[in-house]
């Protein structure tokens, strides 16, 4: 994997500690860094979404540039001292990613080292494909699931274990009955091989060429014929040898 810097989140940083541990990520892996190449495209609004970063603090105090605006966003990437790929819908990002040559872009910037930030429907697309995501398929993107593959293996942001409960007319709590999440990867894994980690809220992964470690929160790691792994940071994730052929 090269010289490649990233950081995979999750999301769901609701509290001041996970929005911390976010904010320190970020300064450590732009570090260097002016300004950074924010792709809004998982929402619809744009702009919004900016003024929302830096509302929420969710900026780190650096200055973001929206792709959105650029004239030539390939050129906006090549050109880019840092990409940080926001959360929304899986399916609507990267039907806007695979745009002429931008994919390629990206993955030949980051090949080189660029620092990479994704952060919920940013790091679905950090995998080999988006055959992962929790997502409604609200867009159809043009050139199948296939995503970034700047990792060898598949991601699940916003994961939890064991079922869900809903609150009834009586005020109670009920079990929902549908399938839990492990049991949608179990079913990943009976059609592909490559591994899943799952990142549970607040989860940050932090990867540094080869090296990869759990910086924030908790993870379950999915291998087909194994038990699954849970993961508390700080931690390194061990997985076998992998490439993208294999994903």
């Amino acid at each position: 994997m090269g010289g490649r810097r990233l950081a995979l989140a999750s999301g769901g940083v609701r509290t001041p500690e996970r929005l911390a541990a976010l904010q320190a990520e970020m300064r450590a892996l732009f570090a260097g860094c002016r300004s950074l190449l924010f792709v809004p495209w998982a929402l619809a609004d744009h702009d919004g979404y900016l003024a929302l970063l830096r509302e929420r603090g969710f900026d780190a105090g650096f200055d973001l540039e929206g792709i959105h605006r650029a004239a030539d966003p390939v050129r906006a990437v090549e050109e880019a001292e840092g990409l940080y790929v926001g959360g929304g819908n899986t399916f609507r990002l990267l039907a806007a990613l695979q745009r002429p040559g931008l994919m390629e872009a990206i993955r030949a910037r980051v090949a080189a080292g660029m620092p990479y930030l994704g952060i919920s429907a940013g790091t679905n697309v950090a995998g080999p494909t988006i055959r992962t995501t929790n997502d409604m398929p609200i867009a159809e993107p043009p050139r199948g699931l296939q995503a970034l593959g700047l990792v060898p293996f598949q991601l699940n942001p916003h994961y939890f274990s064991g079922p869900s409960w809903t609150r009834g007319e009586d005020g109670e709590f009920h079990q929902h009955f549908g399938e839990t999440r492990d049991e949608r990867l179990a079913e990943f894994h009976e059609c592909n091989s490559a591994p899943v980690l799952a990142l549970r809220e607040g989860a940050i992964l932090r990867v540094r060429g080869a090296q990869l470690d759990l910086a924030a929160g908790g993870a379950r790691l999915f291998q087909p014929g194994r038990a699954a792994e849970d993961l508390v940071s700080p931690c390194t994730v061990r997985l076998p040898a992998l490439n993208l052929h294999e994903a």
